[in-house]
């Protein structure tokens, strides 16, 4: 038997790869299916089963694609939801065999209301791993908001209380040996506080997890649960939706974004489509030149889930720039999280686009050094409220990128406004957003509040003044 956590930094995602004597079984699989084959090919084993935890809100899993190309089953935990695919929904409790192990399903609602955890029994029949999806991470559980729209009286508070029950009459009573493997670490937006280990064993967790301390009792764990909740990124919903009714084909997606366009073709497209225009260089290689009305979101850094937040409808057509030789990369990454209709790039990138005589566009960038001998700078900071609570420049505004849609309004288009981030990811796409909006007086500190606070020049606090917006 082997066990085998495949981990994707930029989406905080653990899919499992399990095999034993020649048989194998996938869980939660990420929506490009190719490397699972070709792994489960080179070990002689097959495909049998594709374990879903649950419906995902933060990616669109593998799983369709994956079985019509192995002809595995699809199983989900019990759930009442009507799937646009063939799938096999389980019982609690059920036995499913791979090669001489085998997997008992779960039940266990509380993060969504079909949510299962897949417990794995060795050759010797002994409990060894818990898959436990959403329902328990490392450190933390599953937030309890996110399916509280399926039906008109299921709350969060309810969820969480459904949540409760699971952990205690399935999950505690396991074995202390028992490894956990979530499907999330530190990063996902599935939790509030997760670890940076993604595994670990039951009996640690019950030691140093909030959530599974006996002492609380239901009412103090639900409102341990749901404090501080924020709101949950626009394309979760959509992705829920994709994950129960289907999707295109990989190999379809794959296909329509990695046509080349010639700068002629690029901008033609632009015009008649109404596509977004998406860069994802570097926020510094972007700022010196680019395809007016881009916006930027960089590839190295949490790529698809900032293009998640920040493009409201996974339907949206997309034209991408990119680094050259990194375009089916952009496009897998975008497809993950649902956004299937990237419709080409620029071929040659920004240098062919200048070659062609097209004009570029620029964002004035600013060393925090040069901001501090400005005099009353308006100054925005664009990070999340926890870390703006932290510590900030005194008197500055906190918009946080991710709820730029909700502030467009208050912000002013004629005054010059200073904008950073934490480094200068975060800020460059704030800037370009609005750029692309008609907003030419934002100037992006480079190095963000590293910098700043490593000029010793500015005023900080963690006390937040009574201001208006700028």
């Amino acid at each position: 038997m082997t066990v085998e956590q495949i981990y994707t930094g930029c989406l905080a995602q653990g899919a499992y790869y399990i095999t034993s004597n020649g048989e194998a079984a996938i869980i939660d699989p990420l929506r490009e299916v190719q490397p699972y084959i070709d792994r489960a090919e080179k070990d002689g084993v097959k495909i049998k089963y594709i374990f879903e935890t649950h419906f995902h809100a933060d990616f669109v899993s593998g799983h369709v694609d994956l079985a019509a190309k192995t002809g595995a089953t699809i199983v989900f935990g019990p759930t009442t939801a009507t799937m646009g695919y063939e799938a096999f929904v389980a019982e609690d409790g059920q036995i499913f065999k791979i090669g001489d192990v085998k997997i008992k399903v779960l039940h266990t609602p509380g993060h969504t209301m079909e949510s299962s955890c897949y417990l794995l029994f060795d050759e010797t029949g002994k409990e060894t791993a818990l898959f436990t999806g959403d329902t328990l991470f490392i450190g933390d559980v599953g937030r309890p908001d996110l399916a509280q729209k399926v039906a008109a009286d299921l709350t969060q508070d309810k969820l969480a209380g459904h949540l409760f029950e699971s952990l205690r009459n399935k999950i505690i009573p396991l074995p202390d040996d028992v490894i956990v493997y979530p499907a999330h670490g530190a990063g996902s937006a599935c939790g509030k506080n997760m670890s940076k280990e993604t595994s670990d064993t039951l009996g640690n967790q019950k030691k140093t997890n909030y959530a599974l301390n006996m002492a609380l009792n239901k009412d103090e764990f639900i409102r341990q649960v749901t404090d501080g909740l924020t709101p949950p990124p626009q394309y979760f919903p959509q992705n829920v939706m994709m994950n129960i009714q289907g999707y295109d084909s990989i190999n379809e997606v794959m296909q329509r974004g990695n046509t080349p366009l010639n700068p002629d073709a690029f901008e033609e497209a632009a015009n008649a489509t109404g596509a977004v225009i998406l860069d994802t260089r570097n926020a510094q290689d972007f700022a010196k030149e680019f395809v007016p009305n881009s916006i930027n979101i960089g590839i190295d850094g949490s790529f698809a889930v900032w293009a998640g937040t920040l493009i409201p409808d996974v339907k949206q057509e997309i034209l991408l720039v990119t680094d050259q030789g990194r375009e089916e990369e952009v496009v897998t990454r975008l497809s993950r999280v649902g956004y299937d209709y990237s419709i080409g790039y620029l071929q040659g990138g920004i240098e062919a686009w200048k070659a062609a005589g097209k004009e570029t566009d620029s964002i004035k960038s600013i060393s925090a050094e040069d901001l501090s001998e400005i005099d009353d700078a308006k100054i925005l900071d664009v990070r999340k409220e926890s870390e703006y609570l932290s510590e900030h420049i005194a008197g500055v505004q906190n918009v946080p990128l991710d709820y730029i849609n909700q502030h467009i309004a208050e912000i002013p288009k004629h005054k010059t406004t200073y904008v950073h981030c934490a480094g200068g990811y975060r800020s460059m796409a704030f800037v370009s957003i609005l750029r692309a909006r008609g907003f030419e007086n934002l100037v992006d500190v480079k190095g963000g509040f590293k910098e700043i606070k490593e000029t010793g020049k500015f005023n900080l606090t963690d006390y937040v003044c009574p201001t208006t917006m700028l």
